[in-house]
């Protein structure tokens, strides 16, 4: 999995302004914590293991030239430090086809990252003053 760079800067509060290469995006808490300027880290997670599922589901369609009309995913926390992941498959497709293309709903790289044993290192940085 190739990524850029991911940089976080403190805003107001708990706001956080997160870039992503040329990409800026706002991560929050919802109020009364903070001013709710953004998702969550929790959520930019669950959009993360979302959008991977469906774009590896679009492009094994793709690839094999399978009638998928449309992919919906919904994912949220559930119990247990559970996360559910729905997905809808629309389109004149076999039952083998939708098979195939809800197994490789759990093979996105995403998934497979969440679900193995993952290592976090922390390294402390000396950032310069202005």
């Amino acid at each position: 999995m190739t990524t850029r760079i991911v940089s976080i800067a403190e805003g107001r509060r708990l706001t956080r302004s997160v870039a992503i290469g040329t990409h800026i995006l706002t991560a929050d808490e919802p109020e009364p914590i903070s001013s709710d300027a953004g998702p969550t880290p929790g959520e930019l997670l669950l959009a993360a293991l979302g959008s991977c599922t469906s774009m590896a589901v679009r492009a094994l369609a793709d690839r094999h030239g399978w009638p998928l009309d449309r992919i919906d995913v919904a994912v949220r926390f559930g119990d247990q430090g559970r996360i559910v992941k729905n997905v809808g498959l629309t389109g004149d497709l076999e039952p083998a086809q939708r098979e195939q293309l809800l197994a490789a709903a759990g093979r996105c790289p995403v998934h497979r990252l969440l679900t193995r044993e993952v290592t976090i290192v922390t390294v402390p940085a000396l950032l310069a003053e202005p």
